[in-house]
């Protein structure tokens, strides 16, 4: 019994968790900073973000097991399916019920956020379902767009724009343009760490067609990306904390930069897969902690 719960903790990949909510984090600081938090509606939005994070990791499973990715040159950490530790039955119907859990929660989280307020509700349900399929499809299916370079684009998204002005409406019914900032800021950072991902498994994944983006461009160029993600995510939330007038406080994320430095400069030494993968989790933290010191310091500087 153990060993089959291991196995499911596994699967979900509970590290990649934090990162899930650092959009949500941070668009909560940013509604703190406006007036309009809610520690209900941030709890119900973290639930959300982090059923649709372990429906995403286990249709990862699945279809790296299905498609054929997942083989003994596999660097990262092993996966449930592939090793017949899970069937695919047994998966797929796990996935069923975290994509249930994850629309129950989702709707518990339009209702306190909007009430009877139908249009937004209908238009966050769409935003919802779309989120559940790009979830499955990443890696699932005849074509997953995770295997064709577009997963860069879609974590942008999800982990970026929509994360964090999605969540920051949740409270305040509102947007401004200036919050692209920030919000694309934070997505540029958690498209880093599928970077670094994708340039460890860079050979593997060239091995058995899974065409990330990191295979396009070449190892040389995928560490040029990255330094490039980073300096544009830095570069934007200057530019919004000048505008935004804060005072000190919303500076206290700049200690998150050196986490992600070290990182990057690991990358562009080492291609040593454990070295690697100790570089990739930096960089998850490194990432979460940039949108959780950067919200609280937006909470304080309001």
């Amino acid at each position: 019994m153990s060993k089959k719960i291991n196995a499911w903790v596994m699967a979900a990949r509970l590290r990649t968790l934090p990162l899930a909510c650092s959009s949500i984090l941070l668009g909560s600081g940013l509604a703190a900073s406006r007036g309009g938090f809610d520690g209900a509606i941030m709890g119900l939005a973290l639930l959300t973000a982090i059923l649709l994070q372990v429906l995403s990791n286990l249709a990862n499973d699945y279809g790296d097991a299905v498609s054929g990715a997942d083989n003994e040159a596999r660097i990262g950490p092993q996966r449930a399916v592939v090793s017949g530790l899970i069937t695919r039955g047994e998966m797929v119907r796990a996935m069923v019920l975290v994509a249930l859990g994850a629309v129950v929660s989702g709707l518990g989280l339009l209702i306190t956020a909007f009430g009877h307020n139908w249009l937004d509700v209908l238009l966050f349900v769409a935003l919802g379902g779309f989120a559940i399929l790009a979830a499955i499809t990443y890696t699932v299916g005849k074509t997953p767009y995770g295997y064709r370079g577009f997963g860069d684009i879609s974590v942008f998204l999800f982990f970026g724009l929509l994360g964090v002005l999605g969540s920051f409406y949740l409270f305040t019914h509102s947007l401004e343009w200036a919050l692209l900032l920030p919000a694309a800021a934070c997505g540029l950072l958690a498209t880093a760490v599928l970077n670094v991902n994708n340039v460890r498994d860079i050979e593997s994944d060239a091995a058995s067609g899974k065409i990330t983006l990191a295979v396009r461009l070449g190892r040389d160029k995928a560490i040029a990306y990255h330094w490039v993600l980073l300096g544009a995510a830095l570069l934007l939330t200057f530019a919004f904390l000048v505008l935004h007038d804060g005072g000190p406080w919303p500076w206290i994320f700049v200690p998150a930069l050196k986490p992600l430095t070290d990182a990057a400069r690991t990358l562009a030494l080492s291609r040593d897969g454990e070295v690697l993968t100790g570089a990739l989790k930096r960089t998850a933290m490194g990432a979460f902690f940039f949108s959780l010191l950067l919200s609280i310091g937006l909470a304080l500087g309001s």
